[in-house]
């Protein structure tokens, strides 16, 4: 015998210890194909229950119309709960076939722009030729511009009237050197004949108001999203980037890119992203900021690509939901998310889901108003309950034009139904402090 031999087991020699092992061999490929088997149903499963025909009838369905059937002054005239289901459906729909592809961009020669004067005095031009004309005015681009994509067309009293609160809050804005001069010369005038009472001086704060200079251009992209179906097929990494070029010129042209501030609305805040992204790839600057107002749900994108507003787009993104269980988005889009009430088919007021959309625009233009930049108080908060209990998890923060470039994380706060829709008081003092701010 071979010196060691003992240590070594015959082939043909029975032992307790290699039964024991081929049990547990087997107990081990029991398992696995045990665990297969259920991770194969519950594939089969989900797949199942994704299916549109699990969650709406047959005849529910039949009734949702095609995107040509679908126009801005219907979804106007559906009460808010309707037509937030509605868009609930086409959204989750759209996204379970995967079938449907963006496919519009519209031609730069056939997007209006405005160049708003500080004298209210209006510059009409197009895309592909706004640079050259503003650039033109004297002194533009000496203090910040504001450039606001519009996301829906102009068709409606509702739309037109959010607009129209919108420029003329940044004429205010960008004229209140002039108003306080004229203010200041109409109270010596008066000559102290009366009191005023508290109520007035605190609707007059803007004579007080800290002044900035400034150039408003509207891009009113919602003009050629003149039906739905444009609306919903809107290739918005395309149109941001063909924005984009339209920066690049600008400051090209000496207009420095940390004064740029973008607004975008609805949709056109996942174009405004697009835009900044775009921006950073071919100068390797980021804009200064961009304000989503309610970025929309994108029935159309494709599959393999990230499209969206998100934080990292500018220097500094914020972003209000006002409509985000109806045509806007739930999801998180920037460095600062605020919802007013907490995610919701329709802010307080809102009787439909365009006016929902649309407040966010009538906030943020409340907010630029000169003395109402701090009509909005916020405090970071999950919920509308979470928030009303006083269980928020740090300091007060402003929504609007105030917000501060240092805030992350999402924020909830109240407002009223009617104009003025901020709250103005304090936002209540929180029982709990997480640290997430310092006061300084």
């Amino acid at each position: 015998m071979l010196m060691g031999s003992r240590y070594q087991t015959p082939i043909n020699v029975w032992t307790p210890y290699s039964s024991v092992a081929i049990t547990q061999k087997a107990c081990i490929m029991s398992l696995r194909l045990c665990l297969l088997a259920c991770l194969i149903a519950a594939a089969c499963a989900s797949k199942d229950q994704l299916k549109p025909t699990k969650w709406l009838s047959a005849n529910e369905l039949e009734n949702v119309p095609s995107l040509n059937d679908i126009s801005f002054e219907r979804l106007e005239n559906m009460p808010l709960q309707k037509g937030a289901q509605l868009m609930e459906k086409l959204y989750h729909i759209a996204h379970i076939k995967h079938d449907l592809t963006p496919n519009f961009v519209p031609s730069p020669s056939n997007i209006p722009v405005k160049i708003v004067k500080s004298n209210g005095e209006r510059v009409e031009a197009k895309l592909n030729n706004y640079v050259e004309k503003a650039k033109a005015q004297p002194g533009f681009g000496e203090d910040e511009v504001t450039i606001v994509l519009t996301g829906l067309p102009q068709t409606t009293p509702t739309i037109k009237k959010a607009m129209r609160k919108l420029e003329q809050a940044y004429l205010q804005r960008y004229n209140l050197q002039e108003q306080q001069k004229y203010a200041q010369n109409e109270q010596s005038q008066k000559n102290k004949e009366y009191e005023t009472t508290s109520s007035e001086e605190s609707s007059q704060e803007w004579k007080s108001a800290k002044t900035t200079g400034g150039n408003l251009i509207i891009i009113d992209l919602g003009a050629t999203l003149t039906n739905f179906k444009r609306y919903a097929m809107l290739d918005v990494a395309s149109t941001g980037a063909m924005i984009a070029q339209t920066l690049i010129e600008l400051t090209n042209k000496g207009v420095p890119h940390e004064i740029i501030h973008v607004i975008g609305q609805g949709i056109a805040a996942h174009v405004a992203g697009a835009t900044g992204q775009e921006f950073t790839a071919h100068t390797g600057h980021k804009l200064r900021r961009i304000s989503g107002l309610d970025p929309a749900k994108l029935l159309a994108k494709y599959r393999d690509n990230l499209v969206g507003l998100s934080r990292g787009d500018a220097d500094f993104v914020d972003v209000i939901h006002t409509s985000s269980l109806a045509m806007g988005t739930p999801m998180r889009c920037g460095d600062v998310d605020f919802y007013p009430n907490g995610p919701m088919q329709g802010v307080p007021g809102a009787e439909n889901v365009i006016e929902a959309v649309m407040r966010a625009t009538r906030y943020f233009a409340e907010s630029v108003r000169p003395g109402s930049e701090r009509n909005f108080p916020a405090v970071a908060a999950n919920s509308l309950k979470q928030y009303k209990e006083k269980d928020g998890f740090g300091k007060r923060a402003y929504m609007g034009i105030e917000a501060d470039f240092d805030l992350k994380g999402d924020y909830i706060l109240e407002v009223n139904e009617k104009s003025p829709f901020g709250k103005r008081a304090p936002a209540q003092k929180q029982i709990s402090y997480h640290g997430l701010r310092h006061e300084i």
